[in-house]
């Protein structure tokens, strides 16, 4: 993600929207990202448009003796030709958020 910015006025919350822009090997992409549920500090969901795809997002957080276990689910609904290409894309795409995972642990762990 090479850009993201609060677009909806007042707090984070159910509703706030941000747009974001990533680059990956095929290109940039913009997306628009919604907070769909918000419960802090343990539990935050997401819905994600961008011009091929649509994501749903849940991210859980929960405390563990060593500090705190993120966990991360994606449901990923391809639109129009990469449809047909779901399989070659999704393996693609976890790759991308398996690397982007284990940069934010690495960086978090500094």
């Amino acid at each position: 993600m090479v850009r993201a910015e609060k677009i909806s006025d007042g707090p984070i919350g159910v509703g706030t929207q941000f747009r974001a822009e990533t680059v990956t090997r095929r290109g940039s992409a913009e997306m628009t990202i919604e907070i769909t549920r918000y419960e802090r500090p343990s539990r935050l969901e997401s819905s994600t448009r961008v011009s091929n795809m649509d994501i749903e997002g849940v991210l859980t957080f929960d405390p563990v003796p060593e500090g705190t276990r993120m966990r991360c689910t994606w449901n990923v609904r391809s639109r129009a030709f990469l449809r047909l290409m779901g399989p070659i894309v999704s393996r693609a795409d976890e790759r991308q958020e398996r690397t982007i995972w284990t940069n934010l642990k690495r960086v978090l762990e500094a």
